[in-house]
């Protein structure tokens, strides 16, 4: 398992984890802010994302809290941290913070699916590959990136495509299946930790029922509130990162004690 790490190994920790089909680059834009705030940085690939191998069995989330519990104690010995998880990492990151709580001192979800039993909304992705011709592979990529991750048409930049294509390229995780199911939700009434929520408004896999989404976090026994960024997709630490970073910053500047 490859680990990213960035700042004064002494600074407070904060543990980012990435999104499916993605990697550390999903937070490529919200790195100098936490820098410039006095955070040291972890990010890894998750296993079977990146640069990481895959793990030895399963397919899915719920394989890989241990993987990054172990990089965590050899990174910080028995030290909590903050954890802020997209997506995909979101479920990693929620059976973390449940399986090891002395771990995790406050989780921020952003964009996480398996909060709802109906599953995801529909999103007509359309297949791709590294062996398309290129203008058909960036067509493909630009489809995807606006029916799932960014809501703006502007916001697929140079960055975005060369960034989703690599980390697509290395995606060897493509049985997932269980951000289609209520996973997070029925984990998070067992995770004591502060959780707090930072989401795109216009997040695809929450279209029409966006609504939903803070009654869904609320299953967390210490459920601090949930911001939407107006404006921003399911990929919103990128797609407005000044917003996020700012959202993010107000979380992490608040004290994190669990309510008696």
């Amino acid at each position: 398992m490859v680990w990213h790490r960035w700042g004064d190994p002494s600074a407070p920790p904060v543990l980012l984890l990435h999104g499916g089909a993605g990697s550390w680059t999903h937070w490529a834009r919200n790195l100098p802010a936490l820098l410039a705030a006095g955070h040291q940085v972890l990010a890894p690939d998750l296993p079977g994302f990146g640069d990481s191998d895959r793990p030895p069995r399963g397919q899915d989330a719920d394989v890989l809290p241990p993987f990054v519990e172990a990089g965590l104690r050899q990174a910080l010995g028995e030290a909590a941290c903050e954890v802020v998880a997209f997506s995909f990492g979101a479920m990693v990151a929620g059976l973390l913070a449940a399986g090891w709580p002395a771990r995790v001192r406050r989780l921020v979800l952003v964009g996480a699916p398996a909060l709802l039993s109906g599953g995801l909304a529909p999103l007509a992705l359309r297949a791709w590959s590294p062996a398309l011709p290129p203008g058909e592979r960036e067509a493909v990529l630009r489809h995807n990136l606006q029916r799932l991750m960014l809501a703006r048409p502007e916001a697929i930049d140079a960055l975005a495509l060369r960034l989703h294509a690599d980390n697509l390229a290395r995606d060897r995780m493509k049985l997932r299946r269980l951000s289609r199911t209520d996973l997070l939700h029925r984990t998070l009434p067992a995770v004591r930790c502060p959780v707090h929520g930072i989401w795109g408004a216009e997040d695809a896999l929450y279209r029409g029922r966006i609504g939903a989404v803070a009654p869904a976090l609320a299953a967390a026994p210490d459920f601090r509130g949930l911001v939407l960024l107006p404006g921003a997709g399911h990929w919103a630490p990128y797609e407005d990162a000044p917003a996020f970073d700012a959202a993010l910053a107000q979380v992490l500047g608040l004290e994190a004690m669990p309510r008696a």
